[in-house]
């Protein structure tokens, strides 16, 4: 939830902002059981329905952009503009230009065991996951790498995790084939320094979605919400605004990590 802190104040002067804590993620429940697209987009659906929301305005960051594309796709009428901020590119893998990432992913040890590094690594292991995900590295304070720690102790961490990642396939088969079928106005974020995803599978997402827009973040990696928002929340903002009704409602789609 900390990725969204500077955009709360900023974007609640004049949209409704909620920034909802996802299942499987941050410190929501995580049941033991596949996190598929299916079952990610439903219960957003059901959020949505359950706070009366008819139509929302989502902004997504990395696997959270997923999850705003696959609203985008399959509940359309519930979607008024995406925001897609470091995600959620085509051919994942293959475009991951993080060797760390990219072997965790195809080659992650058993469950038990990355539980038991984690223990025995914790804070330190943390810090090179920050280190690959932040550009400054002067924004790595204790404190943040305090917040990632209380967040990955959290009980159902590794499961909901391994969960996500073995449901990439299934994000990639269902939803990559029809990014040109994308009819919402969307904005693409990119962090000119990402290690996860280069600039360059941002702009080829920018030029598969037909109605987007780009633009790169300055001094940014893969949050560059987070690290830029004196870039990211005027850009933000006049996205919004752009034939907005308002007070619109806005979702912002948290990084599922």
């Amino acid at each position: 939830m900390w990725h969204w802190e500077h955009q709360q104040v900023t974007l609640a002067q004049s949209h409704r902002i909620i920034t909802p804590d996802l299942l499987g993620s941050g410190l929501s429940e995580k049941p033991e059981r596949p996190y598929s697209p299916d079952f990610l987009i439903d219960t957003f659906r059901t959020f949505m329905d359950n706070l009366h929301i008819q139509k929302a305005i989502l902004i997504g960051s990395s696997m959270g952009a997923g999850l705003a594309i696959g609203m985008s796709l399959e509940h359309p009428d519930r979607v008024a503009k995406l925001v897609l901020i470091g995600g959620f590119p085509p051919r994942i893998l293959d475009n991951l230009q993080s060797p760390r990432t990219k072997q965790f992913i195809k080659h992650r040890p058993a469950l038990w065991l990355s539980k038991l590094g984690s223990w025995v690594t914790d804070r330190w292991s943390i810090k090179l996951i920050l280190k690959e995900i932040i550009h400054d590295q002067a924004l790595i304070s204790p404190m943040v790498v305090e917040r990632a720690h209380h967040l990955r102790a959290q009980p159902g961490f590794f499961y909901a995790m391994y969960s996500q990642l073995d449901q990439i396939p299934e994000w990639e088969t269902t939803f990559v084939p029809r990014l040109t079928d994308i009819s919402h106005a969307t904005l693409i974020i990119w962090g000119a320094y990402d290690k996860i995803f280069p600039p360059s599978v941002g702009q080829t997402l920018h030029t598969t979605i037909p109605d987007s827009s780009f633009l790169l973040a300055p001094n940014s990696g893969h949050l560059p919400q987070w690290e830029n928002p004196d870039f990211v929340n005027p850009a933000l903002l006049r996205f919004l605004a752009d034939n907005a009704i308002p007070r619109q409602e806005c979702q912002a789609a948290p990084r599922l990590t």
